[in-house]
């Protein structure tokens, strides 16, 4: 393979795929077709900091406009599968030209290499890449237990999506049900999530909370990923306020208070969750809450420590994410204000469909409450949704007296939850139809999976216009 070296780098304006705001990035572009932008300029080009950008400019196309600004171009790439746009501008016509020349020629050079000689099929995922395979493989085996596919009934579709099937299973040694998290390793190397994968692998390995989603077994086949998790059979909260419409606010404080324990303990194993969402909110079978979905968590962030990535589910977005701020443990406070917002008021803080324009609300638009809130309600929201994170409740201690209630306290002997909030528990009465339609499984779990399997699934948010719950789960997004 070519040793891989700097074409070109420099400083470019990036314009934002979201909030259409120019920002400076320091941009290499190197001769294996990566194009990397960092917020500040490295101090070498071999430096290990993780870049804000990370594109590809391998058959890429190149167009010239002096709209909306002057001395602008434009690269259309792929982005893992997807097509995408990307556009620049610089200060001088004689600057634009030599970006572009390099760009050509980088673009021409990876097209006259053999398919041997490629290096971006590493960068690009190919699903032959052995490193992600074996990082994946690790990450599972620190966690594997002598237990096979053969080991388990397989009694109910409980879920799918882009990467596989969440299918309750049980175990037939002990009778016991479980929710079976079954990933295809060619979808996940292809789609660049092995990092993700590998970080909710060692979340789920390395926690033990009441109010999170407890890991039972992990292992794999040569070409899937399972896990074998607890099954919280009283269904997503996101599914129970859909049909209530809204919660008490009494009941909104139970949950609140123990969507707090969790964060705590998280943020304590300096663990930031990023993905606050009702979506990501289970009930078990006594309605306590059960935290699911650990793949957009960032690790070895202590207090006062910050991240880059932009991150999350667009409507839960923090402002110091969408503003390309580091941010801290704060947008997991401001996740929890979100959610509480919804359970009590029964629609979105802040909601458009036009994503642009909904970041520009969450930015700039003051929060509003109905008129039938209490005032200790509207005081907690407010709290947690402040757009200057340095004035939110962003520490615990904040949290415990406004969501004190008579029922629930912060305390981990937290007594039964308020009889409202305790589900059906049939195996799947609570799942929409939606979900448990379609096989129980796969012919075969090694082989292919179908074309209705692989489909995208359009995740983005189709509610109303004034964001109350008709949507479906939000798609979380990290860029």
């Amino acid at each position: 393979m070519n040793e891989v070296s700097v074409i070109k780098e420099g400083w470019l304006h990036k314009r934002g795929e979201y909030i259409k705001t120019w920002r400076p990035r320091y941009f290499l572009l190197k001769s294996d077709g990566s194009f990397i932008g960092y917020k500040e300029r490295p101090d070498a080009p071999d430096q290990t900091l993780p870049p804000l950008n990370n594109f590809s400019v391998a058959e890429c196309q190149l167009m010239k406009t002096e709209r909306p600004r002057p001395n602008t171009f434009v690269i259309r790439c792929l982005q893992w599968t997807t097509v995408i746009e990307r556009t620049f501008h610089v200060d001088s016509p004689d600057e634009r030209e030599e970006w572009m020349r390099a760009i050509q020629m980088v673009a021409n050079s990876l097209k006259q290499r053999g398919p041997g000689e490629d290096p971006m099929d590493y960068k690009c995922g190919s699903p032959s890449d052995p490193s992600a395979a074996e990082e994946m493989e690790v990450a599972v085996s620190k966690a594997r237990a002598k237990v096979t596919m053969n080991d388990f009934d397989y009694l109910k579709l409980l879920g799918k999506g882009t990467f596989g099937k969440v299918i309750l299973v049980r175990e037939k040694a002990s009778g016991r049900y479980y929710a079976m998290k079954i990933l295809r390793k060619e979808v996940i190397i292809a789609k660049d999530e092995v990092a993700h994968t590998v970080t909710e692998s060692r979340v789920l390995q390395n926690t033990r909370h009441p109010f999170l989603t407890a890991l039972k077994y992990a292992f794999q086949t040569h070409d899937r990923l399972c896990f074998v998790m607890e099954y919280a059979n009283g269904g997503e909260l996101f599914f129970h306020l859909s049909r209530e419409r809204v919660f008490t606010e009494e009941r909104a404080r139970f949950y609140g208070a123990e969507i707090v324990s969790a964060l705590e303990y998280l943020h304590s194993r300096d663990v930031v969750y990023r993905d606050i969402k009702l979506e990501n909110l289970m009930l078990d079978k006594d309605g306590h809450i059960k935290i699911t979905d650990f793949g957009l968590c960032k690790e070895g962030i202590s207090d006062g420590a910050t991240m880059k990535t932009f991150c999350g589910t667009p409507e839960y977005l923090a402002p110091e994410v969408l503003e390309d701020n580091d941010y801290g443990r704060a947008v997991d406070w401001w996740g929890l204000g979100v959610v509480m917002y919804e359970m009590m008021c029964g629609r979105l803080p802040f909601y458009n469909q036009d994503h642009e324009r909904l970041f520009e609300l969450i930015l700039m638009e003051e929060i509003r409450f109905p008129r039938t809130l209490s005032p200790e309600a509207k005081s907690l929201l407010a709290g947690l949704l402040k757009k200057d994170p340095k004035q939110s409740f962003c520490h615990p201690s904040n949290l415990r007296s406004p969501l004190r209630s008579t029922r629930g306290t912060l305390t981990m002997s937290l007594p039964p939850s308020p009889s409202q909030s305790r589900p059906r528990t049939a195996m799947t009465a609570w799942a929409p139809s939606n979900w448990t339609s379609g096989p129980t499984f796969p012919s075969s779990p090694t082989q292919p999976a179908s074309a209705s399997e692989q489909s995208r699934c359009s995740d983005s948010a189709a509610g109303c216009s004034n964001g109350c719950l008709h949507r479906p789960g939000g798609l979380s997004l990290c860029f």
